[in-house]
């Protein structure tokens, strides 16, 4: 027999939902957004943004690639421990290099943990115009080296389970896109 909670029910199925792509794409919109809906539908989750988890989880570390899987090796682990409970863990973060996206997917297979890989296909011309955190024009003015996508690599996953080109839809219609998939999944 599985596990149950106090009431009898079998525990909610957890999941790590990785959302890659390039600075501005909309990975954190898309989350927060798909994040609203699974909570409104009662489900436990957590978005595990890129950012908050550089200032706490990842402060100190620069943007070399060690640095960078270091970084992704941290957020992938706390997104298992999440799923491995019960969350719906959001990751947006960009993720650069496919061998350690890679090795965050062998360590929830590993752990029994489901993870849903998500490549926001937002093109580098359309991201640098919404420029969310001024990093692209910070670029071009030669005030900011390493910028992902533009003079530091992203390694385009070649075999998501889900492609959004959040450039040519809603947030909503992105976040229903994800959502349907995490249905046809059993996840919600």
């Amino acid at each position: 027999m599985g596990r149950t909670d106090q009431d009898g029910h079998a525990p909610e199925r957890g999941a790590t939902v990785w959302l890659t792509g390039l600075p501005s794409a909309g990975k954190t919109t898309i989350a927060r957004a798909l994040g609203d809906r699974l909570a409104d539908e009662g489900h436990r989750v957590e978005v595990l943004d890129g950012d908050e988890i550089r200032t706490f989880l990842s402060k100190g570390l620069g943007f070399t690639p060690e640095d960078r899987d270091t970084n992704v090796q941290r957020i992938g682990f706390v997104a298992e421990l999440l799923a491995s409970h019960g969350v719906k863990a959001l990751v947006p973060v960009i993720a650069p290099y496919a061998d350690s996206r890679e090795a965050v997917r062998k360590r929830h297979q590993a752990a029994g943990t489901e993870y849903v890989e998500v490549h926001v296909a937002t093109p580098v011309e359309v991201c640098s115009e919404r420029d969310v955190k001024g990093l692209y024009a910070r670029q071009a003015a030669g005030d900011l080296t390493g910028l992902t996508g533009v003079d530091d690599p992203y390694e385009m996953p070649a075999d998501p389970d889900l492609r959004i080109e959040a450039h040519q839809q809603s947030v909503e219609d992105s976040a229903g896109v994800l959502h349907a998939l995490l249905a046809e999944r059993g996840l919600v």
